[in-house]
């Protein structure tokens, strides 16, 4: 029966050429492809906007304009769509106020539970946030870190306020707005320096409140009220945006760092001395979820029954997915996008909504193996409570947790957007497919891997949870940092690259680092744009004709008068959303009619910018512009448009993209031993399927050969196979890692008996 299936008929998304299928409810689905083939096109942006548009339009109107705007999907129907929660990779904003505890939930229960069993009684449930005026600890507000400011470097008391640069903040120099509330209010001798004020004068100068002053002179703003510095400097600087905005100037004035009232636990003494068994609310949240788990089963007060089930629950599915080395009272800024999805999957398992679509967008990002069967388990539990489960995946491991597997292809970009596969995981690995093929094929061990060219001795390593730890490191490799996710490899790296920058006196020597982080993306951003070369297009246009520059790009003098250089013209329409419609005068193309009247070997601004990456290298063969797109092809993105918008490439396309960035003066055929490279590279193989990570193997095999140190923070066994040297580190996360396991060839890693990751390979 088709009520058993999400129906999709004619879905045409970014690349999708016209694609109809029929989802299994109630079964975990996943999507597999090379990168850019056309998944997150098909689930994110068809299946998931879909279903996010029609939820919003069951609000009334006025609602409507505050939710946020989902694109209308290009696909002619899709029949029996549940509503669907999305959980996706994306970090959490860095809100300070934000923590483990707050975003799972849990800290409402605890508060609860501390206010019914706490002893003594100091208020209710509310009283036990550091978010609640009558719970936060009043000198840092509930922050737990203070920014206080030291007068003296701010004020210089041995001039006076006539004197040039008396108070070191923007508007306070002598003559700015800000010293005018000073100057003119006629309580102060400008001439006096501040030091000489008398008691009364400084602590007015200094400390007071809003006052309106009695007789004022001429020259002060009739409704101004007078403030002293201090005061003022906390209200409209310290604590606003401005602080923020000028950080550079102000954090030198300011003392900062642990609230000494507090101890950095954001709460009142008060609510500190409630404790349960001996513990407060702040030692309970410091502890790891798995230690918590077990001191919350220890309570004995009948009155905590309910509230033990209900947070042990909640504490046992962060457990079972992986995650319990955190503590509650870890920030959520701190967070890995792994750990973020891995928090909100596990918020949903004790959710009693069924009959939902969950849709996950690789889950297993970020994850070493180990932790790869937790997280099969919950997204079990996740399809058992009865519901439907799609992800989008290029782990083996998840790709074999399918009930149903839907591949796309066969190529990436313009070559993708079919559906070459649909079926089980058996069948799909006869299927001749990429995947397939992939599947089939294990990675091999390095035959005969590369002797380091030197050693670099790392002392005493104890950032985070290293334990001390003292290494050899070895360069002119290409070297994997292993370990299971939280063991300290990011950590251990950070030591590497602070100690090696301090002893480098080779100034070619340089050290890359590549974070997950993504790049920055809008519709003007394209990979033209990204490596830099629309720039010697338009000066190439530009030479040719003797004209300006700006007579060749959208976002000048050559863009469509009608559109603005935008390709579409947007209709606003109040309440509803906005239509965008093709703009009719350039036909999307956003240049003028005079800018595509010249032409270059044939081609107009438009038609070359419109080349793949691959053909603009050939047109513009033995140029900067061929030898700054080399880095691209080296990473399998030779199939890109120059002009084609940032904001619809996948997760895998953006990281390769970002990492294309990076290499142009390493990968130079003219490099020649000139500039040398160490690269720490995280994560490299986010987003990418196994085919797309083969050739990233092979681009760091280059990278060595050329003379660069190649050190990868991965999980992908494929890559630790094909690496010179391993370092692991574990056993555990948290607290319960931090040290080395094994550092040595890869093909000796089978057999430490300490390896967490040996079994896998």
């Amino acid at each position: 029966m088709d009520r058993d299936f999400i129906v999709i008929r004619g879905a045409r998304e970014n690349n999708l050429k016209d694609i109809s299928l029929r989802i299994p409810k109630h079964e975990i689905t996943v999507f597999t492809g090379v990168s850019g083939s056309g998944k997150s096109s098909l689930v994110m942006d068809t299946i998931a906007a879909k279903s996010r548009r029609e939820l919003n339009d069951t609000f009334p109107t006025f609602v409507q304009q505050y939710l946020p705007k989902y694109g209308r999907p290009h696909v002619d129907a899709i029949e029996n769509l549940p509503i669907a929660i999305v959980i996706d990779q994306r970090k959490p904003g860095q809100n300070s106020r934000s923590t483990v505890a707050t975003y799972t939930d849990i800290a409402a229960l605890l508060r609860l539970l501390f206010s019914r069993v706490g002893k003594p009684f100091v208020g209710y449930a509310e009283s036990f946030s550091f978010n609640h005026p009558e719970g936060s600890c009043p000198r840092c507000s509930g922050l737990g870190e203070i920014r206080e400011l030291d007068i003296h470097k701010l004020v210089d008391f041995n001039k006076s306020l006539n004197d040039e640069d008396t108070i070191h903040y923007i508007a306070f120099g002598k003559g700015g707005w800000r010293w005018i509330r000073y100057a003119h209010s006629g309580l102060f001798d400008l001439d006096k320096k501040i030091k000489d004020y008398s008691p009364e004068e400084l602590d007015l100068f200094l400390n007071s409140p809003q006052i309106r002053l009695k007789n004022p002179p001429a020259n002060w703003p009739k409704s101004a009220k007078y403030e002293g510095i201090i005061p003022r400097m906390y209200r409209s600087i310290i604590n606003s945006e401005e602080g923020l905005l000028h950080a550079a100037v102000l954090n030198p004035m300011l003392n900062m760092g642990t609230c000494p009232d507090c101890g950095g636990s954001r709460l009142s003494k008060r609510v500190l001395s409630c404790k349960i068994d001996g513990v407060n609310i702040a030692e309970a949240s410091a502890m790891s979820i798995r230690r918590l788990n077990e001191w919350i089963r220890s309570i004995k007060d009948p009155l905590a029954e309910d509230l033990k089930k209900a947070i042990g629950a909640r504490l046992t599915a962060l457990e079972e997915i992986g995650l319990g080395y955190l503590s509650l009272d870890r920030g959520v800024g701190t967070l890995s996008g792994g750990e973020a999805q891995r928090c909100k999957i596990a918020k949903y398992i004790n959710s009693s909504l069924a009959d939902v679509l969950y849709i996950l967008d690789e889950p297993s990002t970020g994850l070493h193996d180990h932790d790869i069967e937790l997280m099969k388990h919950s997204v079990r539990r996740l399809r058992d409570a009865g519901n439907t489960v799609l992800l989008v995946e290029h782990h083996r491991e998840m790709i074999q947790l399918a009930d149903h597997i839907v591949d796309l292809g066969p190529g990436p970009g313009i070559d993708g957007g079919n559906i070459v596969f649909e079926g089980s995981y058996d069948e799909l690995l006869h299927s001749g497919t990429a995947t397939g093929e992939m599947l089939h094929s294990r990675g091999e061990f390095k035959p005969e891997p590369r002797s380091p060219k030197e050693w670099f001795p790392l002392h005493k390593a104890s950032l985070h949870n290293l334990k001390d730890i003292s290494i050899d490191l070895p360069l002119g490799v290409f070297g994997v940092i292993a370990g299971v996710a939280g063991s300290g490899k990011s950590s251990l790296m950070e030591c590497f690259r602070k100690q090696r920058a301090a002893a480098i006196d080779n100034t070619n020597d340089e050290i890359v680092y590549i974070s997950q982080k993504n790049i920055g993306v809008s519709l003007r951003s394209t990979p033209a744009t990204y490596m830099d070369v629309a720039g010697d297009i338009r000066k190439r246009f530009a030479k040719a004709y003797k004209m300006k520059e700006q007579y060749f790009t959208f976002n000048g003098r050559g863009g469509c008068p009608v559109c603005g250089g935008k390709g579409v013209v947007v209709s606003e329409m109040a309440f509803m959303d906005n239509i965008e419609t093709t703009c009719e005068a350039c036909g999307g193309l956003r240049y003028s009619k005079e800018a595509l009247g010249y032409v270059l070997n044939g081609k107009n601004i438009a038609e070359v910018m419109d080349l793949s990456v691959r053909l603009a290298s050939d047109f513009f063969s033995g140029t900067i512009i061929e030898e700054k797109l080399r880095p691209l092809k080296a990473v399998g993105l030779g199939y890109l448009h120059l002009n084609q918008a940032l904001s619809t490439l996948s997760g895998g396309e953006l990281q390769r993209m970002k990492i294309a960035s990076y290499l142009q003066p390493y990968t130079s055929p003219e490099n020649n031993g000139g500039q040398r490279g160490i690269f720490i590279i995280d994560e490299p193989t986010d987003g990418l399927h196994l085919k797309d990570v083969s050739r990233l193997i092979g681009l760091f095999e280059q990278m060595v050969e050329a003379g660069n140190t190649v050190y990868v923070i991965e999980h992908n066994t494929d890559v630790i196979k094909a690496a010179d040297y391993v370092i692991e580190l574990g056993p555990g996360a948290g607290e319960q890692g931090g040290q080395v396991l094994f550092a040595g060839r890869p093909s000796e890693l089978q057999k430490c008996k300490d390896s967490v990751t040996a079994e896998y390979l």
